[in-house]
């Protein structure tokens, strides 16, 4: 397994740099990149590696091997030798369409040898979780499914996927991996810490919060956040939702807050919450972010193999951009020191990230973590 990587300016021309990557002969191109930098090198891209599948998505900050970037577009190609790879993309109709989509996805893959699945999707009016939900139900939870939802710098507008067709803002795509010599690898970890009293979910619609303790959950969410609540929805990826179970045990799952509605008083999260469990509101700090991305990455390589030349695709939460400010690079830095100098990184900043939880391939939508996936070949 070969990996080249570049990242060019938004309004800049990437011709020369993209034929380099060519040359590569990859079977599979990753492109993560700002919704203006996409915008101008769709096409391009297209015509670079017509033979080649591509993919990726807008972000809210790229990441590379150099750390993180805004405004910008990170071009990764991968040569497999002994890997085949195949791409399926659906069009979401509306957020009703999530689990409906989620099958469409799935069963447009050859499940005959398929070992892991990667998928993107747009990160506004959809519902994360149930995408996956819909794609567990048809190759179910011994394939391991992770990606992420597409960003678009925090302004949760428009977001835009980029497939073999080109780029649209309403399709989703995944894409089937295949072969014994495939290592695929997965780890996951916030860093997030609840606080305050667990509220009792008293009416909800899958992911649409109407009500805490039998009060608008809007209401309640605005006393907590204070003066933040001017802010919303930006401000709520500040202060996410941990879910807990019926019994008040965490269930390792972390919500963000997608929209508000306040004719109706409600929250629009991520994903599906549990329609009889309990929320509790979340904060962090820099280096309790750090310190998660660095336990994801030991998740992920513990679970590989010698290979020290692998790629790793980062997934991290917008949210954890925010809190980090000027630090951010970090979480970067330390998920590099966990794969060596080696390794090449690439990613983006997302509005959800998918991943199975810990170790198990059951697959989960996540909000507010570092996701990681490490792929590379056995020998």
């Amino acid at each position: 397994m070969r990996v080249q990587q570049v990242t060019v300016k938004a309004a800049d021309s990437a011709t020369t740099e993209f034929a380099a990557l060519a040359a590569l002969q990859p079977q599979l191109v990753l492109a993560f990149g700002s919704v203006a930098g996409l915008q101008q090198h769709a096409q391009a891209l297209k015509q670079a590696f017509a033979q080649t599948h591509l993919a990726g998505c807008s972000t809210a900050g790229e990441i590379s091997a150099s750390g993180v970037t805004d405004d910008t577009v990170v071009v990764t190609a991968l040569s497999f030798e002994r890997t085949r790879v195949a791409q399926f993309s659906t069009e979401l109709q509306g957020m009703d369409d999530s689990f409906a989509a989620g099958q469409r996805l799935a069963a447009g893959l050859d499940r005959q040898g398929l070992r892991a699945i990667l998928i993107f999707g747009q990160g506004v009016q959809i519902n994360g979780s149930a995408v996956i939900s819909g794609m567990m139900d048809v190759v179910g939870e011994a394939v391991p499914i992770t990606g992420g939802l597409a960003g678009d710098a925090g302004a949760f507008a428009q977001t835009w996927v980029l497939d073999d067709q080109g780029l649209s803002d309403r399709r989703l795509v995944c894409l089937g991996l295949y072969g014994e010599a495939l290592q695929f690898n997965h780890g996951s970890f916030g860093g997030w810490s609840p606080f305050g009293p667990a509220r009792k979910v008293t009416r909800c619609d899958h992911n649409v919060l109407y009500e805490l303790d039998g009060e608008s959950a809007l209401a309640v969410y605005k006393r907590y956040l204070g003066e933040h609540a001017k802010d919303l929805p930006a401000s709520g990826l500040l202060f996410p939702f941990a879910m807990l179970g019926k019994d008040h045990n965490e269930l390792g799952l972390i919500r963000t807050i997608l929209g508000v509605d306040e004719a109706t008083g409600s929250l629009t999260l991520a994903g599906d919450i549990e329609a009889d469990g309990f929320l509790k509101l979340m904060h962090a700090s820099t280096d309790a972010l750090v310190d998660g991305a660095e336990v994801a990455a030991q998740a992920a390589k513990r679970s590989g193999q010698d290979s020290d030349s692998g790629f790793a695709l980062l997934v991290s939460c917008v949210g954890r951009k925010l809190v980090m400010g000027g630090r951010v690079d970090e979480e970067v830095e330390a998920v590099q020191e966990v794969f060596g100098k080696n390794a090449t990184l690439a990613g983006f900043y997302s509005y959800g990230e998918i991943s199975p939880m810990e170790q198990a391939c059951e697959c989960k939508l996540h909000n507010q973590t570092m996701t990681i996936t490490y792929l590379s070949e056995a020998n």
